[in-house]
């Protein structure tokens, strides 16, 4: 759909583990949204949710929903996805394993447009809005290198996937940089009763999310104790503009992982509503169509 959307954003919530609960609260704050309610395996109403607030276990169950911000695992993120673009009802991901987002761009295209529906793809901080920040330094320096600094900070999509191996009971993974875009991933796991410490590792360094870096592994008694949701990023780009050479930049932040995360997921879920069919990375669609309000006034403030 392209233009601006008159009426409010009807954004339903999947899954409400740490990014969900974000995510309610980045919906309710948004003077052009309205929650069209909660999807989640628990039939249970989450404490702190308004009663008025529908809690349903499949997506299908709630009516009149324009978009759906899917906040479950990274793994599960693909076939979610799918099946709401077949309910009618465009999505917005925060899919974070760079090295295949490209084929699920893609894949997802496919499905998108069979269905007359916007999938946005990747909508985080990283994959996302880091993403739209790296292409405006290569605007400004076409050659030359950028380094992603992440941390030091709690990878949510390191930490679920963790948590996904057989044997673990909880997981955290902290993300800590070296420089130079190189980082050393701390693992620390909470093993259920008889799980093997040598297994569990083994099947961590294998895996996608940490067998390009250098990884450690460490059990401990009790996860809860080790959690804080902080995370950050420094990205450095030194390059050429034209035939000029030294071209220094940097890009710093300190973050609620989460928080973040979800608040750019609702910024693009409005920025789906303004797209034709078809699936998109943050870096396909104008930054004015993430913005509320009217466009000439966001150019007034901005250019």
């Amino acid at each position: 759909m392209s233009g601006n959307f008159e009426r409010k954003i009807r954004a339903a919530i999947v899954g409400f583990g740490n990014v969900g609960r974000f995510a309610v609260d980045a919906v309710l704050a948004a003077a052009d949204f309205e929650l069209a309610g909660i999807v989640r395996r628990q039939p249970e109403r989450p404490a702190g949710v308004a009663a008025e607030v529908p809690i349903v276990d499949d997506l299908a169950a709630l009516p009149d929903v324009d978009v759906a911000i899917l906040c479950g695992p990274t793994r599960a993120t693909p076939e979610q996805a799918e099946r709401a673009l077949a309910l009618g009802i465009n999505t917005v991901d925060s899919y974070d394993i760079h090295g295949e987002l490209v084929r699920v761009r893609e894949r997802l295209d496919v499905v998108a447009k069979a269905h007359g529906q916007v999938a946005v793809v990747s909508a985080g901080w990283d994959p996302g809005t880091d993403s739209m920040i790296r292409a405006i330094l290569e605007i400004m320096a076409p050659k030359g290198i950028t380094y992603t600094n992440f941390g030091p900070g709690m990878s949510m999509g390191h930490t679920v996937a963790v948590k996904g191996i057989d044997g673990v009971k909880d997981a955290l993974s902290m993300t800590l940089p070296t420089g130079a875009g190189v980082h050393r991933r701390l693992v620390y796991v909470e093993l259920k009763p008889g799980a093997d410490l040598e297994q569990v590792k083994a099947a961590i360094l294998a895996d996608e999310y940490f067998k390009h870096d250098e990884t450690h592994v460490k059990q401990v008694s009790a996860i809860s104790d080790l959690i804080d949701v902080g995370h950050g990023v420094l990205m450095e780009r030194k390059g050429v503009s034209g035939a000029t050479h030294n071209q220094r930049f940097s890009f710093e932040m300190s973050i609620n992982n989460p928080a973040l995360t979800s608040q750019v997921m609702v910024s693009a879920a409005r920025a789906a509503m303004r797209q034709a069919p078809g699936a998109y990375t943050l870096i396909d669609i104008p930054p004015i169509d993430f913005l509320p309000g009217d466009r000439d006034e966001i150019r007034r403030r901005l250019v």
